[in-house]
């Protein structure tokens, strides 16, 4: 079986361990990078500086709300690059605010999730990416580029 590479990019501590203990949940053999800032998610995907060796994530999750530099940049910036454009990101903010919502839509992530508050609901939130997504969808064998439609968008709209 092969190993799912995610990049997690977030800030929020709180929210780093809920993440990464439902990740620990998924039924997939998974290997986490976490980032804290988007300047360092952009050295990462672009493989820059201490990041030289790093592995092209399978899949993104992305917080909106980031130091140095926001989401949304290191979103445009995956979204715009040939060899990272068909990565699948799923945007995971505290953000409902429509026009986040659609900037995300536009720029082709395979969904937006508003962080749940609750404990519980936070858990099941990152376990529907699994369910949405990756239990139902197969990784092409040859290095062919991902879909970029949009598939779901979870939260208030």
């Amino acid at each position: 079986m092969k190993t799912i590479e995610i990049l997690v990019v977030d800030d929020n501590e709180g929210d780093i361990l809920l993440t990464t203990e439902a990740l620990k949940e998924w039924r997939i053999k998974n290997k986490v990078v976490i980032l804290k800032d988007g300047e360092e998610a952009i050295q990462y995907l672009h493989k820059e500086g201490r990041f030289s060796n790093a592995i092209t994530p399978d899949l993104v999750i992305l917080d909106l709300n980031l130091p140095k530099v926001d989401g949304k940049e290191v979103l445009h910036f995956i979204k715009h690059h040939p060899q990272l454009q068909g990565i699948p990101v799923f945007v995971f903010s505290t953000s409902s605010h429509e026009q986040d919502v659609l900037y995300v839509e536009k720029m082709n992530a395979k969904g937006y999730i508003t962080k749940p508050l609750d404990f519980t609901q936070f858990m099941k939130a990152i376990c529907s990416i699994e369910n949405l997504w990756i239990s139902i969808l197969q990784f092409p064998k040859t290095d062919q580029p991902y879909d970029n439609t949009p598939q779901y968008f979870i939260g208030r709209r």
